[in-house]
């Protein structure tokens, strides 16, 4: 093979490589955010609404704070196992591939370079590890004033994905939607 071939292929699949870390590792990060919502119950049946869906939700309530109308509620989000086994996969083709590509470059026992391949389940393992975790969910309900009724104001701080299905669930709209 031409010379200029092989540590270019290197560099790309290097690359590569990085940027499968990157990938893996920003798998468990952190996806907070806060979102105002409108509904058009009262507070008081806006509220009950929202105790139920995170209880079957398997929230629980962690903390109320009646003086400012807020509800921090809290649970443990299991790690997805098809996620896990879907990092390994992406981290062994990843390292398989580089094993080639050194393979190629530094002839010798490709047995060798393989066995890198072997770490592909280190990824799985650091998602499972990392991705448990105990989420909270602060909720501060409002009532808006309006000219023909009072629609409540709900100020969330949660994940992202808890944002969008407690949206979904309940029919909220986003303020300024």
């Amino acid at each position: 093979m031409d010379t200029a071939i092989l540590p270019s292929t290197l560099l790309l699949t290097l690359l590569l490589s990085v940027g499968l870390f990157f990938f893996i590792r920003a798998s468990t990060k952190d996806r907070t955010e806060t979102a105002q919502l409108v509904s058009e119950q009262d507070e008081a049946a806006l509220m009950r609404q929202l105790k139920e869906y995170f209880r079957s939700r398997s929230y629980r309530v962690a903390a109320v704070d009646q003086a400012q109308n807020q509800v921090t509620f809290e649970g443990f989000v299991r790690p997805s196992l098809f996620l896990a086994v879907f990092l390994t996969l992406l981290a062994a083709t990843g390292l398989v591939c580089l094993s080639l590509v050194l393979s190629l470059l530094f002839p010798g026992p490709i047995q060798l370079f393989l066995a890198i391949a072997l770490l592909s389940p280190l990824s799985g393992l650091f998602y499972w590890k990392k991705a448990g975790r105990l989420e909270k969910v602060s909720l501060k309900v409002e009532a808006t004033q309006s000219e023909q009724h009072s629609p409540s104001k709900i100020t969330v701080v949660a994940h992202r994905d808890e944002l969008m299905e407690l949206q979904r669930a309940l029919r909220l709209d986003k303020v300024g939607d």
